[in-house]
């Protein structure tokens, strides 16, 4: 990008970062300049168009352009801003954290019948979000259902501070409980629902990845081992034990790992419930639950 021209507009600006990502090979590069523009401006995608006359300070073209030469060397727009939003929810993030994306709103879509059926039924709900993360799912849950409590795990404490962070901008804090545990280690008590979304990339094409998840993702959110199916391995093995009666299990799957689980889970007594398709029409999401309940 060139220097700060005085009269330089916000409109101007966002041609200029348009120019320089497509000379970066960027997928999106007016995409990319007008979130990141915008998340660093303070302003929606409405405003930049209502403001796109606004005058550019010239500290706030210096902030953009150390945030444009980062995305120029690969770096993924909400990872330079630090937050994305998911669920209608503004969500910061870490580098201990995987960065939400909107095939995982899959998994809340279709969790949110199974909260407001229990809390309709009991008058509450209670969730365990297995590897958390930024607590995206927990937190859009929460959200939308008042009478849900969750319990929230990772085996990083550093995204456990995101997720505890992100609950109290939200007003959520007072329903979420945090705790460090790999899968159900550290957990008690059974639960309506347990969500999850492990890490289920098969080990063995990690580096296939493209650059902005391989390079900035943490790998122990990515990785599921060889076949991909470790992370569902200890889910099944520890879900009977902390799955309450009628409870029943939402998991974000691979696009080619349904049939897999649900031999899997099979064999720890579960039985397929649902499968649903991502906006894609990939396989995305697998609910299971007890082999006999209803």
């Amino acid at each position: 990008m060139e220097s700060c021209d005085p009269g330089l507009t916000v409109a101007d600006v966002i041609e200029r970062l348009r120019q320089d990502f497509a000379q970066c090979d960027i997928a999106d590069p007016p995409g990319d300049a007008r979130v990141l523009i915008g998340g660093l401006l303070g302003l929606d995608l409405t405003a930049l168009v209502l403001k796109s006359a606004r005058p550019v300070t010239a500290d706030e073209y210096d902030r953009i352009l150390s945030a444009a030469r980062r995305r120029c060397g690969g770096e993924p727009v909400h990872r330079i801003l630090g937050r994305r939003s998911f669920y209608g929810l503004d969500l910061h993030l870490s580098a201990a954290t995987l960065e939400p994306r909107p095939d995982t709103e899959t998994v809340v879509e279709a969790a949110l019948p199974i909260v407001e059926s229990v809390t309709a039924r009991r008058g509450h709900c209670s969730i365990l979000d297995l590897g958390t993360g930024s607590g995206a799912i927990c937190l859009a849950l929460l959200a939308q259902i008042d009478e849900a409590k969750a319990v929230a795990t990772d085996v990083s404490e550093e995204a456990l501070r995101v997720v505890r962070a992100n609950a109290v901008r939200l007003g959520l804090s007072d329903r979420l409980e945090t705790i460090e545990s790999d899968w159900f280690d550290a957990v008690d008590g059974v639960y309506d629902l347990i969500v999850s979304n492990p890490p289920y990339i098969r080990s063995s094409e990690i580096a296939t990845l493209e650059p902005e998840v391989r390079c900035f993702d943490p790998l122990c959110a990515l990785d599921g081992g060889t076949d991909g199916l470790d992370a569902y391995r200890a889910i099944a093995s520890g879900a009977d034990t902390h799955l309450g009666p009628q409870g029943r299990l939402v998991l974000e799957t691979g696009f080619d790992q349904h049939a897999a689980l649900i031999a899997l889970f099979g064999e720890c007594g579960f039985a397929c419930r649902s499968r649903i398709c991502d906006l894609g029409g990939n396989d995305r999401v697998v609910i299971f639950a007890r082999a006999g309940d209803g």
